[in-house]
């Protein structure tokens, strides 16, 4: 029976024209183990990253201060170079100031004169206390002495206007009428002055008004000098803080006007802005660990925390948000701005620009 089958399995051989191959049980052991170790690999990396929230949609960030000047004028300076590293209070370039100077010692002059002038005034004041109520009662001492030369005036007129003309001649009687008309007018004339001196206290008064005037145009120019002290201190531009110049667009010898920029110095410090997509932000915290790739600087290793997480996503601060509430609408899903702060591996020799891409990995728990 075992050779009827020997032959039978030679006769399907040799029909076939190809000898048939044993398989060997171990390869197939071997294959089924490679599979259920890949299997266990690619479920033991899910399951130790679970909690790993990682972006490629991230970039660094910083502060930027454009630096603008104050006041117009040719640049005769420019002490600064592209990507110059500078400290606080370095100066960068200076202005023209020939007519900055011009108006600060005419500022000097125009505050002389307004102190000088305050204290003339101040002394008249002085003087206006103590003339103006004397006026008053010279005044009123010189109509009593016109009343009194009027009443002996009117006496006399009257004693020669009453005696006999044997006693008197008409040149007495004129004599005695003219004296009398001009007691009235010195009368008439005191009664003017004391009406003018009067006003004593309103006399006074505009005095004061006139040194409150003069302390006005002496604070404008106080004022002023301290506007032009400003300006010549403004042709020479310093730097606001440490950092890098960057995006110089002036050179010496160009007519710089206030506000237009001329560079932007660029603040050590850095950060990370990663947009997480708000189905990444469950669990995500202030606060929690972050490893942080550099595009640019594979060999560095850098540690971060999240810092916070904005309050709005990007379309929603845009310029001109979406209407979600007219038309057609799909949902599209959103992402948020997340800040996280570099702790850790920051090279000196390797100052990280801004914009720079990365990859930051939140630890999640």
């Amino acid at each position: 029976m075992a050779q009827g089958d020997q032959a039978q399995a030679e006769q399907q051989s040799g029909a076939s024209g190809k000898p048939q191959k044993k398989r060997n049980p171990l390869v197939r052991v071997l294959l089924i183990c490679l599979v259920v170790l890949v299997l266990v690999g690619i479920g033991s990396y899910l399951f130790l990253t679970r909690n790993n929230i990682e972006t490629d949609d991230a970039y660094t960030a910083g502060r930027k201060i454009a630096i603008a000047p104050h006041v117009n004028g040719y640049v005769t300076q420019l002490l600064v170079n592209d990507n110059q590293y500078v400290h606080r209070g370095d100066l960068l370039l200076t202005i023209d100031d020939r007519d900055y100077a011009a108006s600060l010692h005419k500022a000097q002059a125009s505050i002389q004169q307004a102190q000088a002038n305050m204290q003339a005034y101040q002394l008249m004041v002085e003087v206006a206390h103590k003339n103006f109520p004397g006026q008053l009662v010279t005044a009123q001492g010189s109509l009593s002495a016109a009343q009194a030369q009027l009443t002996k005036a009117e006496a006399d007129y009257k004693r020669q206007r009453s005696v006999s003309r044997a006693a008197t001649s008409q040149q007495d009687i004129d004599y005695a009428r003219a004296a009398l008309e001009e007691a009235r007018a010195r009368v008439m004339q005191a009664q003017g002055q004391l009406t003018q001196a009067e006003p004593v206290k309103a006399n006074v008064a505009n005095a004061d008004a006139r040194v409150s005037q003069e302390e006005a145009n002496l604070k404008s120019a106080q004022a002023s000098l301290e506007q032009a002290e400003l300006n010549m201190e403004w042709t020479q531009v310093r730097a606001p803080h440490d950092g890098w110049v960057s995006q110089r667009s002036v050179e010496r010898g160009n007519f710089v006007q206030t506000g237009q920029q001329m560079f932007t110095i660029v603040q050590p410090e850095v950060w990370v802005v990663a947009n997480y997509k708000e189905t990444q932000l469950t669990h995500m915290r202030p606060g929690q660990k972050v490893d942080i790739e550099v595009d640019a600087y594979p060999q560095l290793k850098l540690q971060g925390h999240v810092d916070s997480i904005q309050l709005g996503s990007g379309e929603s601060f845009s310029t001109f948000p979406p209407e979600n509430a007219t038309g057609n609408f799909v949902k599209t899903v959103q992402r948020i701005p997340v800040k996280i702060l570099i702790d850790s591996g920051l090279d000196p020799q390797l100052p990280l620009a801004l914009g720079l891409s990365v990859v930051p990995t939140v630890y999640v728990k």
